[in-house]
């Protein structure tokens, strides 16, 4: 299959998907709307990609475009979604869906609920919730792209967040991404 990769580089999954016969295309910059339409991809696999796709290649791309998104969607959608699961008490996990013409708005294809301990910091809980949507593509990405994982749609209207709302909750941080998860939730 012809994949286009967006994101800043993950080894493991790149990897992987050139290691079952992929051929992998990655960018990190804003494309342009003929950019991902001439190269016809079978997928386009975002993770972590700064910029939103346009609604002329969702459309083109209908259920082709997956998102890896570090929240247990539909809560904290957009920018920060680890930060805002802590603030707002809301579940915290990791979701593959669809990308469509709203912001993580898509179907759900799998998700997973994550346990974080009061010990954990902001930047330990992300990078254990980076391993944890790393592994669930790479254990569940021959049945996505085989069509054997059954869709869902997102119910409730969850959160969204853009990255100028946490300025006003950045005092909480008083060590930066090393502050403890558990002092985050007392001073909440």
């Amino acid at each position: 299959m012809k994949i286009l990769y967006l994101g800043p580089e993950c080894i493991r999954i790149l990897e992987h998907l050139q290691s079952i016969g992929d051929e992998v295309y990655r960018a990190e910059e804003k494309l342009t709307i003929s950019e991902f339409i001439e190269s016809n991809y079978d997928f386009i696999i975002s993770y972590g990609y700064r910029y939103i796709i346009p609604s002329a290649v969702t459309k083109h791309y209908d259920k082709r475009i997956l998102n890896l998104h570090i929240s247990y969607l539909p809560w904290n959608r957009g920018a920060d979604p680890n930060f805002w699961s802590i603030i707002e008490d809301t579940p915290k996990g990791v979701t593959i869906h669809y990308v469509d013409e709203g912001l993580d708005t898509g179907d759900i294809i799998i998700q997973k609920k994550i346990e974080l301990e009061e010990t954990d910091t902001l930047r330990s809980s992300y990078k254990k919730l980076s391993d944890a949507i790393e592994n669930l593509f790479l254990s569940n990405w021959n049945k996505i792209r085989t069509g054997e994982v059954i869709p869902k749609k997102q119910i409730g209207e969850g959160s969204f967040h853009y990255s100028k709302n946490k300025e006003t909750y950045e005092y909480l941080l008083s060590n930066g991404w090393d502050t403890l998860i558990s002092e985050l939730e007392r001073r909440r």
